[in-house]
Parts: structure tokens; C-alpha cells; sequence
């Protein structure tokens, strides 16, 4: 399985932290954020990652985390993406990296308490269609609300005014390698963005898509300078270290 993590864009929400550098590289707690979904994929046994940046500090990235060596790996390789297409357009570039094996995508701003390698080795066993990683939250609206029909996903809404579920997708999706004929398929939405929800509902439309709710706590700490905050108290609490506010 191959591994990506998107860490594009221009952080205009955490202005002006990011007035002078990409969000990915903003400290939470004691490491930049871009270190949390490296170590998720790693530890879910995935060493071959392309991270996918873009705007003026694309080359801090090299500059930060080299070939990976802190992490364990040999190789590091990196992609940039012009402009801010959005998270399909994203993975998009990322095709010819993917070399037809199952991929195992993830946002940079994203990170998660507990590990997910027990969902990764199974849907390395058995790579067909998609999985999305969810769990319920305070404000869905701001995400892509998933709506069950029993023990199934009957529909994925991208940021509904009036959600009917507080169950959303995190920034944490696996696919087999239809993945880019699906990004193919897809219009901008109004946005004038290739929206990864979109992308999921074909893979529901053909009845491949699979949903697991994550354990523990997830934070998405490019949301907002509030989900920054609340992502560097959750971060410190990893290692034992109780903030109070």
C-alpha cells in the first residue's frame, strides 16, 4: 500500500500564523503538524509516502523532513500542486506515484490518539473500492456528514446548512486504484474545487464503499485557530502532559 498525505493549500483560516509559512508546518505541542500523519502511516506499516504540497514554502518540507530518516524510512518523495484544486485534485497528482496499488490517504492538518493499523492491514488483504474513517462530532456542518442506513453509508453531504447526522468523515480515506478514473468523472463543485465527497459517493453509487468508525479522539487542526488550539492540548495529552485553560 502505497502512502499519501496532503499538506497543499494556503492556510488562509489560521491567517496570519500562516502569513510566512504552509499550516503543515506550525507547531502542535511540541512537533510540526505534518509529523502526526507521517507517524500514522508509518505505524500502520506504510513506508512508501508521497506528500503533496504547494504554494511559497513547498521546499521546507525537504528542508524539514529530508528523505525521513527520523521516521524510519529510506525514501521521502514529494509532489507539488499548483493553485488550490482541492483534495481530489490533490490525490489527482499522485497517480503515477500510486503505480496501481491501494492508497492510503490522509490530510497533514489530521492526526488521530490511537492507531489504525488493524484497518490498514485489512484493507491491504482485501483492496476493493473505498473506506472512509468517521466519528461524530460537535460541528458537522463544517465537514462531510455521513448518513447511515443500517450497518451501511447511504449518503455522504459536503458541509450541510442542517446536517442530519453529527457522523462525519475525517481526513483519513483509502481506495483501490479506481480511484483517479473516479477523480476523472467529477466536476468542480461550487467552490471551483474536485471535492473528495464527491469522489466517495461514486465508490457508494457502485456499493464499494465501506465506513469505520475510528477510536479515541481525532483533531483537525487546520479547521480553526479553536481546533488548533484544542489539536495542541490534545497533542500534549499524549504525552502525559494535562493543560489547563
Amino acid at each position: 500500500m502505497k502512502g499519501v498525505i496532503l499538506a497543499g493549500g494556503l492556510g488562509t483560516r489560521l491567517h496570519p500564523l500562516t502569513k510566512v509559512t504552509n499550516k503543515h508546518l506550525l507547531p502542535v505541542y511540541d512537533k510540526p503538524m505534518i509529523y502526526y500523519p507521517l507517524q500514522t502511516l508509518v505505524s500502520s506499516g506504510v513506508t512508501d509516502i508521497l506528500i503533496v504540497t504547494g504554494g511559497p514554502w513547498a521546499g521546507e518540507f525537504l528542508s524539514l523532513l529530508g528523505n525521513g530518516k527520523e521516521f524510519g524510512l529510506k525514501h521521502l518523495n514529494y509532489t507539488y500542486q499548483s493553485g488550490e484544486g482541492g483534495i481530489a485534485d490533490a490525490l489527482s497528482l499522485a497517480e503515477h506515484f500510486a503505480a496501481d496499488q491501494p492508497i492510503l490517504l490522509m490530510l497533514g492538518d489530521n492526526f488521530l490518539e490511537k492507531p489504525i493499523k488493524a484497518a490498514v492491514d485489512e484493507f491491504r488483504a482485501n483492496p476493493r473500492g473505498a473506506k472512509i474513517f468517521c466519528t461524530r462530532v460537535e460541528h458537522p456542518e463544517w465537514y462531510g456528514v455521513v448518513e447511515l442506513a443500517g450497518d451501511r453509508v447511504a449518503r455522504i453531504v459536503e458541509k450541510p446548512k442542517e446536517p442530519k447526522s453529527n457522523l462525519v468523515a475525517i481526513g483519513v480515506y483509502m481506495y483501490d486504484n479506481s480511484v483517479f478514473d473516479h477523480i476523472r468523472k467529477i466536476e468542480p463543485s461550487a467552490r471551483g474545487e474536485l471535492e473528495i465527497t464527491d469522489v466517495n459517493n461514486l465508490y457508494l453509487r457502485d456499493g464499494q464503499l465501506r465506513y469505520e468508525i475510528i477510536d479515541g479522539w481525532w483533531a483537525d487542526a487546520g479547521e480553526s485557530f479553536e481546533m488548533y488550539l484544542k489539536a495542541n492540548v490534545l497533542a500534549a495529552s499524549l504525552q502525559g502532559v494535562k493543560v489547563t485553560l
